[in-house]
């Protein structure tokens, strides 16, 4: 018994790896969403609304911020590593009603990115768009600008994985996490919120965990 549960703890790390591996690579290409309802052993769910999602490396990877700002910018991975980053430990919650607690994110705060492009005047939103080529998000600025809002490099102690939405996501912590787009390619300053993917098929656009979406889930930050 000692024997077994020994081995269980070396082999764990490494099943789990596959069993991520495997349940990413089975979402990525299944337009149905069905295995979205299949856990892995960090209790998150895979999903995609696009029938697949191409790969971006360290070489290929591109975020552009553009709009109502005056130094339109493109960041590398390797860019925006250099840049200070922020760590949050906070509670996933997905308004379907799981809830992943206590997940470490890290990245470049947003509001760091939006200072350093310079928002110009008449800018009331943020719109997000991803290399899905078929996700978008948006915040208000006054959302964007918030402590708690990454441009998200790391997740869990380990770079943001492909099937989790790497190599950069949005991690917006005190909102249901479908505000937390994945595959993030390019921020846009706008002078209006534009309902983004699942806000159009109904969901709030304001989505406070506990005070949107008919829910009364405990806050996540």
């Amino acid at each position: 018994m000692l024997g077994l549960g020994a081995a269980g703890v070396v082999a764990g790390p490494a099943l789990q790896r596959v069993l991520e591996s495997g349940l990413g690579a089975v979402a990525d290409k299944d337009p149905t969403g069905l295995s979205g309802l299949l856990p892995n052993g960090g209790g998150f769910r895979y999903y995609s609304v696009a029938s697949s999602v191409p790969r971006k490396s360290a070489t290929d990877y591109r975020l552009t911020i553009d709009g109502l700002v005056d130094r339109p910018a493109a960041y590398t991975l390797d860019r925006l590593r250099a840049l200070p980053q922020t760590r949050l430990v906070r509670d996933v919650q997905c308004v379907t009603g799981w809830r992943v607690p206590e997940t470490p994110f890290e990245g470049v705060r947003l509001s760091t990115l939006l200072d350093a492009a310079g928002v110009g005047p008449g800018a009331k939103a943020v719109r997000f768009t991803c290399f899905d080529g078929t996700y978008s998000e948006s915040l208000t600025l006054d959302q964007a600008r918030r402590p708690d809002v990454l441009v998200a490099l790391r997740m869990q102690d380990k770079p943001v994985a492909h099937s989790h939405g790497g190599p950069v996501r949005l991690y917006v912590a005190p909102m249901y996490f479908y505000k937390s787009a994945k595959w993030l390619s390019g921020i846009t300053v706008t002078d209006s919120v534009k309902p983004g993917y699942w806000e159009e098929l109904g969901y709030d656009v304001d989505a406070w965990v506990g005070r949107s979406n008919g829910r009364d889930d405990a806050p996540t930050g």
